[in-house]
């Protein structure tokens, strides 16, 4: 049985500098200076040279601006390294976080190998095999059974498709056996909704440690909201940040909305173009008002507007429009009974 999936919506010290070598330079008890004396590295705080009996330390894994020979050391020279510390660890964050993806985490259909629309409901997501497959390509093979008076399959892996919702279930639990990260997306997704907060927490994590963006974002919501977990700010823009990192347009959109309501206005303009160049619709009518507020020049507007056009024209085929078609008359069908 194959189902929709639906995500919810929703200054530094003076006294400390950069040198050429790119070690900083700076005194901690007023004559001791860290980086490189000639070819000799010394320690930030105290000045003490590396030599045989002396090895330093970098400051940590995401700093090696400054060097110290103990911990003392290190501490003691905390408030004059903190501020620039804090820009070197942020600056290579910063430079993934604006990488634009080059398509939404929902990826390609691997039948047609054209993007899937943002819009869920265009696209079925297999419990055979957990591909998600575009309406195009199931409508394809139904017409395709159909005339040949074939049972119905997996459009992909081509295993029948369960006759009941009991084994659709048994079909996805062997998937959550196998690790399969959207798989047990979809489980946690289904505690959530029956009110298992903590379980669907923890269903939720371990597919975001498997690297599903989706998974990332609904968990920057359990953070928010304090469903299966304390309320946490920070961890809560973490996973909204791997997720937009991991292609996920509403989770970008959410983070240019919460840069510009702190201030950050060119943070969330940032954000904006590369939601909008993932095919988010929302993101130009912010986009129009930053073009307005001079906050967007007119080139990186008008290359955003051919960037996006692009990307849904690139979700488009015969079949999507046919199985569309099909899908409005059942529903008008419906509605006038």
């Amino acid at each position: 049985m194959a189902s929709h999936f639906y995500p919810k919506s929703p200054s530094n010290n003076s006294s400390d500098m950069v040198i050429d070598n790119g070690q900083e330079s700076g005194s901690g008890s007023g004559n001791a200076a860290c980086g490189k004396v000639g070819e000799t590295l010394c320690c930030a705080s105290c000045g003490i040279a590396e030599v045989d009996d002396v090895k330093l330390m970098v400051c940590d894994a995401n700093c090696t601006l400054v060097r110290y020979c103990s911990i003392a050391c290190q501490r003691d020279h905390r408030p004059l390294h903190e501020a620039m510390c804090k820009k070197r660890v942020a600056e290579p964050r910063d430079d993934l976080l604006f990488r634009q993806p080059e398509i939404s985490n929902f990826g390609d259909c691997p039948i047609c190998s054209l993007a899937l629309a943002l819009d869920p409901s265009k696209h079925v997501i297999m419990s055979c095999c957990s591909k998600v497959i575009c309406d195009g390509c199931c409508y394809a093979n139904e017409i395709r059974e159909r005339n040949a008076k074939l049972r119905q399959t997996c459009p992909f892996c081509r295993h029948y498709v369960p006759a009941t919702r009991a084994k659709a279930l048994a079909n996805e639990m062997k998937r959550v056996e196998v690790n399969d990260p959207a798989a047990i997306l979809r489980l946690g997704l289904r505690c959530h909704v029956k009110g298992y907060h903590r379980s669907a927490f923890e269903y939720l994590k371990k597919a975001a440690g498997l690297g599903d963006a989706v998974a990332h974002y609904h968990l920057s919501l359990k953070y928010s909201e304090g469903e299966g977990v304390e309320k946490d700010a920070q961890k809560k823009i973490y996973h909204l940040e791997e997720a937009a990192i991991g292609g996920h347009p509403l989770a970008r959109y959410n983070l240019g909305a919460f840069e510009w309501n702190n201030g950050s206005k060119e943070r969330a303009m940032k954000h904006y173009i590369i939601a909008a160049k993932l095919g988010e619709a929302n993101s130009l009518g912010k986009l129009k008002q930053g073009y307005l507020r001079r906050l967007v020049s007119k080139e990186d507007f008008a290359a955003t507007l051919r960037a996006h056009q692009a990307v849904v024209d690139a979700t488009k085929s015969p079949q999507r429009e046919a199985a569309a078609e099909v899908a409005l008359s059942k529903k008008n069908c419906l509605q006038s009974c």
